[in-house]
């Protein structure tokens, strides 16, 4: 029994050409086509039965209060109102914590930052849920609030206990230091804002279990908090993603309460239940990368070279653990960046603060570690008045030393991958060019300046957690030779699904059009790490590539006893099996012959990272498998009158070992490069002091468009193998390029230096919005930045007192203006009856968008 697919090519025209994308080739993503034609099936376009429930929930208004009372009455008399829920309705496990509890899934009595959910609304559509929701009447007692990193300092309101790494003598180093230079940097947070909101879809079972379809990069973590708020066993409920519209970290552990929303309630009415978030909601309930207020001490000799530095790290993590212990710990790994410091002490703090609790955000923790680093490497360079490249080339590690947590430096081809870049794209000359431009400037009194800057990315491979760092697969081949894969990563749009099938297609040499990856789904592989820390093709390739020796040894074994030949006589070549010089078989034919000859065609695989271990209880160990590498250099032309900037030119060399796929590999470093560069200028979160936030929705926070790129942008691929036994020797790609964008900010850094003639270092924030430049260039001019005039104090706070004039805000707003009366237009020949009129007199502006099919 056999099928030929007309899908794929004719097994006589595969005898005559090599197998088609393999490792090493640039194929299209697996969702490429459907993704541009719109008809890739994420969650919330699942078409879902007549009868589904929707929900939405109510939201704090205080940053932290006592909840007194909550009259929901009218909220339960809305329309297509079906339920209510409170936190006395939940039956089971409330606090949903993925790591240390602290995230109650409802307010009890206290709530702790401005939109926690206070109850959860089940109606028959979004619309109805959404609107019922403003119908609650809430009595609060406010309580004092900590909304920011230096309040939280000085109370030392810390959601985990602080870490520290040391080193060596950094005290006796800093005192004996020939130049000794202190230093701080803030640098904000960032959205995910990731295309597909947060969204979860769940239906009950028969059996009485729950299939749940989630938007999450963790589905084992869904699954067993969907168990246990419900309170069934782990094997009643299934956690499904077939592809997130984005993900960044937002969906790691963020994810899962909109899931147990729903299980909840489709376990309390046995009925499906969809629930999403609309944008503004998302971005106010759904935690950022976290806030940083970092400072340094360093001492240097006369080249410019550390011999020692003091830095703490301060983390903003909101009001609740998440995952900040390990992302702080992550800021602390890389704050050296890729530089030696010979004696260290490294303190990082998890500040506690009544916002919204920060999480997972590509980087997790190191960008704000790095960023330090550059900073200071900056600091260094203009107090000392060198070129900053040449500091950090004299500050770079060598192979045979150490970080400040013990692990080896080895492999560390950084300085050549820096030499090869700044060759190639003539650093030199246009620094000396640059420089040049600047003065001139100077002199014929422009004001437009010129910046360069060349930085490197060192960054750590593995989770910092131990435990995670495994994978799993499962592999089936079918007796027409296709052969179907299923793993424990998620597919957010980077890839995965596309370099798992190729590994498969390169270990049995057959076409990747033969290989099928289907959805992620707890029922197939348990127990699943997350997909993060840039490690998705690293476990779960190695495990799909374990599944398929597995299968292959049995072949070899099957055939070499069935044609009496050597096991090493078998070769598996060109979507053929060569039984040495006796048979040749199309791979269809070998595997049909297998299963003839009752030969297991399926099989499990299993990886686990080797060689890392770290002993939190001394800071020391070898956290991380290896470390990825890379290099860019921007160019960048800032207008001193206004704070506005272009970035002109952008090279980048990166290191992802032996490519699996260039073309997926080149796109997440231009990926990854232009979000951190949004974080690193344009992305300004607000908040307001009642810890509001004010940058909720895409009016008022700007990511980067097409029109922010480079205008002159080269990627190219360092060429060189990884020394560690990775999945063909490749390296990961996912979160280092993010941290080149570090370039764009030194690169402004640079322009603002040049009006103190290289001498001094600005003060330049994070994000270098237009402000910020204008900020910066004008206290390096000696200018003051703020208007010396008196401020109305009595004006601006009779603005902003808590009354019924609809102005309730920290920034002064013009006074409402009254609509004039609006005219009826005439009736139009053959006009249409609109079926929502509801909407058209009580229009839902919130979203700017129409019902869901599904309403």
């Amino acid at each position: 029994m056999s099928h030929h697919s007309s899908l794929f090519d004719s097994y006589p025209n595969r005898r005559v050409r090599p197998a088609k994308n393999k490792i090493g080739t640039s194929a299209k993503h697996d969702s490429a086509i459907s993704h541009v034609m719109g008809t890739a099936t994420y969650v919330d376009d699942i078409l879902k039965p007549q009868g589904t429930l929707h929900l939405a929930v109510g939201k704090s208004s205080h940053a932290h209060a006592r909840v007194l009372s909550m009259d929901l009455l009218a909220v339960k008399a809305a329309d297509g109102v079906i339920d209510v829920i409170t936190f006395k309705d939940l039956t089971a496990k409330t606090d949903i914590g993925p790591v240390f509890d602290g995230d109650p899934l409802m307010v009890d009595k206290i709530t702790e930052y401005v939109g926690q959910t206070l109850f959860l609304v089940v109606a028959t559509s979004h619309r109805a849920a959404k609107k019922a929701t403003l119908n609650a009447v809430v009595e609060y007692e406010t309580l004092p609030a900590i909304l920011n990193i230096e309040d939280a300092l000085e109370q030392e309101h810390f959601v985990r206990p602080s870490h520290f790494m040391q080193r060596g003598d950094a005290e006796e180093a800093l005192k004996n230091a020939p130049t000794r230079i202190a230093g701080h940097i803030h640098m904000l947070g960032q959205e995910h804002f990731y295309l597909e909101g947060q969204v979860a879809y769940v239906t009950p079972c028969d059996d009485g279990g729950l299939e749940v379809y989630t938007s999450s990069q963790h589905p084992s973590e869904v699954q067993q908090l969907v168990a246990e708020v419900t309170d069934l066993p782990f094997h009643a409920v299934n956690a499904i993603v077939r592809r997130m519209g984005g993900g960044f970290g937002g969906k790691e552990t963020q994810a899962a309460a909109w899931a147990c929303f729903c299980a909840i309630v489709a376990k309390r009415h046995n009925i499906p239940v969809s629930m999403r978030l609309d944008r503004q909601d998302d971005m106010v309930v759904t935690g950022k990368r976290h806030e940083f207020a970092n400072r340094y001490d360093v001492g240097v000799d006369e080249s410019g070279k550390i011999v020692g530095v003091d830095m703490q790290l301060a983390g903003l993590c909101g009001y609740s653990p998440d995952l900040s212990d390990a992302i702080v710990d992550r800021a602390m790994f890389h704050c050296d960046n890729a530089y030696y410091y010979p004696a260290a002490n490294v303190a990082g703090h998890r500040c506690k603060t009544h916002t919204v609790s920060n999480t997972a955000y590509r980087g997790f923790g190191g960008p704000q570690g790095v960023m330090t680093a550059e900073y200071m490497m900056d600091h260094i360079a203009y107090t000392l008045g060198q070129d900053p490249l040449q500091v950090r080339l004299n500050n770079l590690y060598q192979n045979g030393q150490s970080t400040h947590y013990g692990q080896p430096i080895e492999h560390f081809d950084l300085a050549t991958l820096m030499a090869n870049l700044a060759d190639d794209c003539d650093y030199h000359q246009r620094r000396k060019k640059i420089t040049e431009k600047n003065k001139q400037a100077q002199s014929e009194g422009s004001d437009i300046r010129f910046g360069l800057a060349l930085t490197p990315v060192k960054f750590g491979i593995s989770f910092t957690v131990q435990t995670l760092n495994q994978g799993g697969a499962l592999v089936h081949i079918y007796t027409d030779g296709s052969i179907h894969i299923n793993h424990g990563g998620t597919e957010m749009g980077q890839g995965l699904y596309i370099k798992i099938a190729q590994i498969v297609a390169n270990e049995f040499d057959v076409d990747l059009d033969t290989v099928k990856v289907s959805a992620t789904r707890t029922d197939k592989v348990p127990n699943t790490s997350p997909t993060a820390a840039s490690s998705g093709t690293d476990i779960n390739g190695k495990a799909a590539q374990n599944a398929c020796l597995t299968i292959k040894g049995r072949l070899v074994e099957f055939a070499a006893e069935h044609f009496a030949v050597a096991p090493e006589a078998i070769r598996f070549e060109n979507n053929h099996v060569y039984i040495g010089d006796k048979e040749t078989f199309t791979f269809a034919e070998m595997i049909l012959l297998a299963y003839q000859h009752r030969i297991s065609l399926s099989s499990t695989g299993y990886y686990k990272t080797p060689k890392i271990f770290y002993d939190r209880s001394k800071a020391w160990g070898r956290p991380f498998f290896y470390y990825a590498l890379g290099a860019s250099c921007t160019e960048v032309e800032i207008d001193t009158l206004t704070g506005e900037y272009k970035v002109l030119r952008c090279d980048i060399l990166h290191d992802v070992g032996q490519s699996i796929n260039p073309a997926i590999d080149i796109g997440q470093i231009e990926g990854g490069f232009i979000q951190g560069m949004g974080w690193l200028t344009t992305e300004e979160l607000i908040w307001d002091k009642k810890g509001k936030l004010v940058s909720n929705a895409a009016a008022n926070y700007k990511i980067p468009t097409a029109h922010d790129l480079p205008k002159q942008w080269s990627v190219k691929l360092f060429d060189r193998k990884n020394e560690e036994q990775t999945i063909y020797n490749s390296k990961a790609v996912g979160e280092p390029p993010f941290m080149l964008a570090a370039s764009v900010w030194c690169a402004i850094n640079n322009a603002v230096a040049s009006l103190g003639n290289y001498q001094k270092n600005p003060e330049l924030t994070m994000p270098a919005t237009p402000e910020a430049v204008l900020k910066a260039v004008m206290r390096m001019e000696g200018t003051a930045w703020d208007i010396d005039a008196k401020v109305d104090i009595d004006s601006i706070d009779s603005l902003t007192q808590d009354d019924a004039c609809g102005i309730d805000d920290d920034k002064v707003k013009p006074q409402q203006v009254r609509h004039a009366k609006d005219i009826k237009p005439p009736e139009v020949e053959g006009q249409l009856v609109d079926d929502q009129p509801e909407a058209i007199e009580q229009p839902n502006v919130a979203t700017a968008r129409g019902p869901a099919h599904s309403e």
